[in-house]
């Protein structure tokens, strides 16, 4: 199965899941240097259905977002390390700030996103509950971010 796939292929995959009663989880993000602390947030919200579908910002929102020097490590790449984790089912590479939109089409059962999120800002969640769904916040791994990695190669850099 191919997981990074277009939202059009994506809707098409998810009729025939969703007829047989499947819960289709969403949730996003950068996803940088992927660490551990990603892979047990990816398992926890892959465990709030039957389905995740992973929205990826591109390589231009996460300039957007995070600043020129963002992301390390090309959209591509972080799609291909997705793909291999088992918990992710599909892959949709999207160039807005927010998932929004993605989230608007895919309607999914539940929205996960990060307890470091105040539920007020996750954006999609009102279309999520006014279709029924649920949002789940996820407790993060303190100390372990992708922000964090880049400041101790620094600071390891410097001391040499």
């Amino acid at each position: 199965m191919k997981k990074v796939i277009s939202l059009k292929t994506l809707l098409m995959a998810l009729k025939p899941l969703r007829k047989r009663g499947r819960k289709v989880v969403f949730t996003n993000g950068c996803f940088d240097i992927i660490h551990a602390g990603h892979v047990r947030y990816l398992k926890k919200a892959r465990s709030l259905g039957d389905i995740l579908v992973v929205g990826l910002n591109s390589d231009s929102s996460v300039r957007s977002i995070k600043g020129e020097t963002r992301p390390i490590v090309p959209q591509k790449e972080r799609a291909e390390v997705l793909s291999a984790l088992s918990c992710v089912d599909y892959i949709i590479v999207f160039n807005d700030p927010t998932p929004l939109r993605l989230i608007t089409a895919i309607r999914p059962d539940v929205l996960a996103k990060g307890a470091d999120w105040a539920a007020g800002d996750i954006a999609g969640a009102d279309v999520v509950k006014k279709n029924g769904g649920r949002i789940r916040r996820i407790t993060i791994v303190k100390g372990m971010s992708t922000t964090n990695i880049i400041r101790r190669i620094l600071e390891l850099h410097k001391e040499r």
